[in-house]
């Protein structure tokens, strides 16, 4: 209790610190009241701030900044400052035409020479947006810009669908911490580890957002809850764990993800190592009947109504729901009598009578890793490691940091979590070049045959020719990379995500959200209005 209490008056001691710098802002403590000011907690803050070069705005909104394309609810795409856009015959040049109404928050116009500066500076600096693939950007006259790429490539589309404009006239070494754009929202104060305000952006071209003032509040999953039941926050972002609790005034939000949650098995045998000296492989998950006897005893049913309190859905792949997902790679699991044949056909028996199995004195036992922070990758964890007990598997569960797994992931099985709009994401976790790098491929999975489809589906003119590649990459009906081929991974489900939402919020239609890394709630945040009960 006394926790809570000092918990509230740290969060009420932040808020009307807000209140004292903003100029326009409401006395009083009952903010959360007003009709066109929230308080949100909903995500964690950007280590890397508020730039998008560095990655900020790629799993959701960038707020600040505009995109040159947009995804609608359906995930279709539709247009933000670009008017229209044309694909050369051979794939290789996109020319984008620009709205000739575009200003920043500082009120300079938006031009074809700030599209051409985002996109050159994205491209020589660390991103995590991967824009090796541009030869050259040229601006043919204010309002039009041309994308020369080295090749056709159908992923490219996500840069013009995430990549935030920023003004070449401001940028610099500070731009992640006093970002500039043309979003519908700016940045008007940071108090690092604790808050974010920002106000609407009297310059935005597009639709009035209702709200006029937002604060976003870093809080934990906890903490989060502990605000949203003192009424201090109008919407908080909260774990399956805590969605049975009635919070008054408030209603609880599920929105469907493709946030998902998996197994990564090493795929190849142990010996080799990183150049950093991490051990590659492990002899126990380098045998395709080990990973496809788990495949099939998961109930993955289980785990969605048992772990995630029944807000998820089973995962069968990185893509579940969209439009490059292979339907046909879905199959029959908590099926205990075909993992036992898979792994007895395979040489796996009990011969020492100690319950687990054995080949060619190899023990059926290996670990499995999460991070220790994440209670629901822990509870997945030992729930697996439970239900494959009875097939003689033993598997031992250890949280660790994320910096101890980065050392260990190459060796042992991870819990792992992806999801995202960009197909790419599927190149990135199964193409053999891709084998060791980052936490992309972490177990060195490697096919020919799917390789081959990878590379057509990244090499096709659009993300619609790309798609039949996608699928056969998964499964094209004698091998792939899914669980009916070469089952590297065990994914087991895709977390919805909860938000518990002042009853007066209306957040409008939400769309399929991808990982929960960035605020993908404030997708359609211009949308958001309040309704007076």
């Amino acid at each position: 209790m006394k926790k809570t209490i000092i918990f509230i008056l740290v969060i009420a001691t932040l808020i009307i610190a807000g209140c004292a710098k903003g100029q326009n802002s409401e006395s009083g403590n009952d903010r959360t009241a007003a009709k066109d000011e929230l308080i949100l907690a909903v995500g964690n803050e950007p280590e890397t701030g508020f730039d998008p070069v560095l990655g900020w705005g790629q799993y959701g909104s960038p707020l600040f900044q505009s995109t040159l394309l947009k995804r609608d609810n359906d995930l279709k795409i539709t247009y933000d400052v670009a008017t229209s856009y044309a694909v050369s015959q051979d794939g290789k040049v996109w020319t984008v035409k620009l709205r000739d109404d575009v200003l920043f928050s500082d009120g300079k116009p938006l031009s074809a020479e700030d599209v051409q500066f985002t996109f050159e500076t994205a491209l020589t600096s660390d991103s995590v947006l991967d824009l090796n693939i541009l030869e050259k950007v040229v601006v043919k006259d204010p309002t039009t810009v041309e994308f020369h790429l080295h090749n056709a490539n159908s992923t490219f589309i996500h840069s013009l669908l995430t990549l935030g404009i920023i003004p070449k006239h401001s940028y610099g070494d500070e731009y992640a911490e006093n970002p500039v754009g043309s979003g519908p929202y700016k940045l008007v104060q940071w108090d690092k580890g604790q808050q974010i305000i920002i106000e609407m952006n009297p310059n935005y071209y597009g639709k009035k957002p209702f709200f006029k003032r937002i604060t976003f509040l870093f809080l934990n999953e906890d903490a989060a809850f502990a605000a949203a039941k003192a009424g201090q926050v109008d919407m908080a972002y909260i774990p399956a764990s805590f969605s049975k609790n009635q919070v008054p005034g408030m209603a609880l939000e599920e929105i469907q993800s493709v946030d998902n949650r998996g197994i990564m098995f090493p795929y190849v045998p142990s010996g080799e190592k990183t150049k950093d000296g991490n051990a590659i492989g492990n002899d126990v998950t380098s045998d395709i009947a080990i990973r496809k006897a788990i495949n099939v005893a998961i109930d993955r049913q289980a785990l969605v109504d048992g772990v995630l309190e029944g807000h998820g859905t089973p995962g069968y792949s990185a893509a579940d729901g969209l439009p490059w997902a292979n339907e046909e790679t879905k199959f029959k699991d908590g099926d205990l009598k075909q993992a036992k044949e898979i792994l007895e056909s395979a040489g796996w028996k009990d011969q020492n009578g100690d319950e687990f199995l054995e080949k060619g004195g190899l023990q059926a036992e290996f670990d499995l890793l999460y991070p220790a922070s994440d209670v629901t990758r822990q509870s997945l964890a030992i729930a697996v490691s439970d239900m494959v007990k009875p097939l003689g598997i033993k598997i031992n569960v250890e949280g660790k940091s994320w910096d101890e797994i980065e050392s260990l992931m190459h060796s042992n099985a991870v819990m792992m979590g992806w999801g995202s709009h960009d197909p790419i994401e599927i190149y990135n976790l199964f193409s053999g070049k891709m084998a060791g790098m980052d936490y992309y491929n972490s177990g060195f999975y490697s096919n020919p045959k799917v390789d081959e489809y990878l590379e057509k589906a990244l090499l096709s003119k659009s993300e619609e020719a790309a798609i039949e590649y996608w699928k056969k990459a998964q499964w094209d009906g004698t091998t792939g990379f899914s669980s009916l081929g070469d089952a590297p991974w065990a994914w087991l489900v895709n977390v919805n995500h909860l938000y518990l939402v002042k009853e007066e919020l209306n957040i409008g239609d939400q769309r399929i959200q991808p990982h929960g890394h960035g605020w993908p709630i404030t997708d359609n945040l211009v949308d958001w209005k309040w309704d007076e009960k």
